[in-house]
């Protein structure tokens, strides 16, 4: 199995750009399709994109789409999400998950978590 750590998370205003990382060790990073997800308080867990194995392909959530990028380096066994022009209500705690199959939007379509960074974006 994978085991997964994010980081990158912090305070940053609105306007802002901020790039969380997720580091990989465990089972060959390159055998899993990557999701990034987050949760704000009071709210439940919101899929905010994904990545295939190789990186050829990515799909993005709706509230997201056009200001977040997701990519890999499968060389250095770390999934990325680049945010920009962030936005208050982009405040939440941004977990990454693994899974062997590509495409869902689902939290329960990831086996693997980690443990979460927290992005606080301020107005």
């Amino acid at each position: 199995q994978v085991q997964l750590v994010e980081s990158g998370g912090g305070l940053v205003q609105a306007g802002g750009s901020l790039r969380l990382s997720c580091l990989a060790s465990g089972r060959t990073f390159s055998s899993y399709a990557m999701g990034w997800f987050r949760q704000a308080p009071g709210k439940e867990r919101e899929f905010v994109g994904s990545i295939d194995w190789s990186g050829g392909s990515t799909a993005y959530g709706d509230s997201v789409k056009g200001r977040f990028t997701i990519s890999r380096d499968n060389a250095k066994n770390t999934l990325y999400l680049q945010m920009n022009s962030l936005k208050p209500e982009d405040t939440a705690v941004y977990y990454c998950a693994a899974s062997l199959g590509w495409g869902s939007r689902r939290t329960n379509g990831y086996p693997y978590w980690g443990q979460g960074t927290r992005v606080t974006v301020s107005s």
